[in-house]
């Protein structure tokens, strides 16, 4: 019997991957056997990712602190784990941070943090991963986690900044799917919906949004822990050789109304 999503062997490098969803889907892609690197500024968190992760699964991690948006740290961080396994197979940027004000009052420096992060920070990981390890492979998986804010606007959480930076995210998932395809590598985009994370955890649990979420989801409800680690699996895996360029919702049916 084949598993479709089969990933011994392989190595997957998650940005943002100390708390969250960065995570949860580092774990899912160690439940298919693959080895993990866990990369995100403090190294006290990643350590203690890479140690459980190890511990429960059985795979190669490996703990790499670095910042996306200093561009020698990225090179230094992907020289570091080719010298350690040789190969990257798959990469998940999922780094991101978050700026809620009235557009009116956003700052020059929250707008450019929000897509040094969140953006430029993406294209860096990708430009190095793919220049030092997946072009030679003629083999790849990128999924850049951008949001269904880089989808539509909002009226009742003010945050231009983030609706840019991810935006920028899935026309640059685009851009990227139709220069590196010939490759073997594929390019695509998860756009979540409302999720707990340690970024959204103060409105996420106030009764008002609540309330707001049952009005605009479908579903009438955030999404649960777990609900976004098939999609991850999927592109990740050899399964989706010939999915590219793709802007995947996993938004409880928010963007569909």
């Amino acid at each position: 019997m084949k598993n479709y999503f089969d990933l011994t062997g392989q190595v997957a490098v998650v940005t943002g991957c100390s708390t969250g969803l960065g995570v949860q889907m580092a774990n899912a892609l160690a439940n298919q056997g693959c080895n993990i690197v866990a990369l995100a500024r403090r190294q006290d968190k990643i350590d203690a990712v890479a140690a459980e992760i190890k511990a429960t699964y059985g795979v190669e991690t490996m703990a790499v602190r670095c910042d996306v948006t200093d561009t020698q740290m990225v090179v230094d961080a992907v020289k570091a784990i080719l010298d350690r396994f040789g190969r990257i197979d798959i990469l998940i940027n999922n780094a991101g941070t978050g700026a809620v004000a009235p557009a009116e009052e956003i700052t020059d420096e929250q707008f450019s943090n929000e897509l040094n992060i969140d953006l430029f920070g993406s294209f860096k990981m990708a430009r190095e991963i793919a220049k030092a390890a997946m072009i030679p492979a003629k083999y790849g998986r990128i999924i850049n986690i951008a949001s269904m804010y880089g989808l539509v606007g909002n009226k009742v959480a003010p945050c231009s900044p983030y609706h840019a930076a991810k935006g920028g995210v899935v026309n640059l998932t685009r851009g990227l799917a139709g220069e590196w395809s010939k490759y073997g590598i594929t390019v695509n985009s998860i756009c979540p919906g409302y999720f707990w994370t340690p970024l959204t955890a103060s409105t996420l649990d106030t009764d008002w949004f609540k309330e707001y979420a049952k009005t605009v989801i479908p579903m009438e409800r955030y999404g649960n822990e777990g609900e976004l680690d098939s999609a991850a699996v999927f592109l990740a895996s050899p399964a989706s050789s010939y999915v590219s360029g793709v802007m995947l919702p996993v938004d409880g049916g928010y963007t569909c109304v």
